[in-house]
């Protein structure tokens, strides 16, 4: 049975791409794999990861910290993907002309927010936000499945405001489609790479090997890299991605997890900012440690 890799089909997925198309997996001893797009985002890779459907996912490191720390035991967290944090742009409709900052949401009835599905980064993120900015009141959640959705609803009225990653947002923000109000960043290291309890450790060490020889190729063929991006994924804006590419910083090294500056640290923010269910810090963290490899 092939090794199935879910991943989300954004810029940062260029480097297992770019492992793919240079065969670094099979270099590495994983003959039979499949990458399995999940453009819904970190929500519906850790349903998948639940449900036995994929076997090794890259997401976002708040919403496997979040899920694990509130007792999910289908999956660990094994590698770290992404060292550098991950801006999160706040955007709501190109007609709202009430909401021109952040600061606007707190207003009675701007309290609407979409997320792609309870537990994605889109929804973490928002309890961050609030714990940052001071917000006085919670959000209402309206799940909307995917980026479209996000988009149309804010434009449609149903929801005030939705979170997601700034680069891929700005296409919308350029042709006026949606309205940015505000951003903030991840306090860690942004995106990790995470696999079933079930998986074969082989598998797994094969998949960070080569998902490392994909980062370093990337970052000695950052040319092929934006070409591919441009020719295969929603991004039109050369110079955007150049500065994307300027900010990102993959990780150096994919199998090694700073345990207590990434992992442990984001459950400190997440339970200061109300996401965990756990009822205490302690129990959070020991249910990440149980699962920690």
């Amino acid at each position: 049975m092939a090794l199935r890799v879910g991943y989300i089909p954004e810029h940062f997925s260029t480097p297992i791409a770019l492992a793919k198309k240079h065969g670094f997996y099979e270099k590495h001893g994983l003959k039979n794999y499949e990458l399995v797009p999940y453009p819904s985002g970190s929500g519906h890779l850790i349903t998948s990861l639940k449900k036995d459907e994929v076997d090794i996912v890259v997401g976002l490191t708040e919403a496997f910290v979040r899920g694990i720390a509130n007792g999910d035991e289908e999956y660990r967290i094994v590698g770290e993907y992404v060292e550098s944090p991950l801006c999160w742009s706040v955007s709501t409709g190109s007609g709202r002309d009430d909401l021109q900052s952040i600061e606007d949401l707190k207003q009675e009835g701007n309290n609407r927010v979409g997320v792609s599905r309870i537990g994605s980064g889109s929804y973490v993120m928002a309890f961050v936000l609030g714990m940052q900015e001071k917000f006085g009141r919670p959000f209402t959640f309206e799940v909307l499945q995917n980026f479209k959705n996000l988009r149309d609803s804010v434009n449609a009225g149903t929801t005030d405001a939705f979170m997601w990653e700034y680069f891929t947002t700005k296409k919308y923000y350029d042709s006026g489609e949606i309205k940015k109000i505000g951003e903030i960043y991840t306090p860690w290291s942004s995106w990790v790479i995470t696999a079933a309890a079930k998986t074969a450790p082989a598998d797994v060490a094969a998949f960070l090997r080569g998902t490392q020889d994909g980062i370093d190729y990337y970052n000695r063929h950052r040319e092929e890299a934006l070409e591919y991006i441009l020719a295969n994924l929603d991004y039109n804006n050369r110079h955007d991605l150049e500065e994307w590419a300027a900010r990102v910083r993959f990780s150096t090294d994919v199998s090694h997890v700073q345990w207590e500056k990434n992992i442990v640290e984001t459950a400190r923010i997440l339970d200061k900012a109300g996401v965990l269910e756990a009822p205490d810090l302690a129990e959070a963290v020991q249910c990440l440690e149980k699962h920690r490899v």
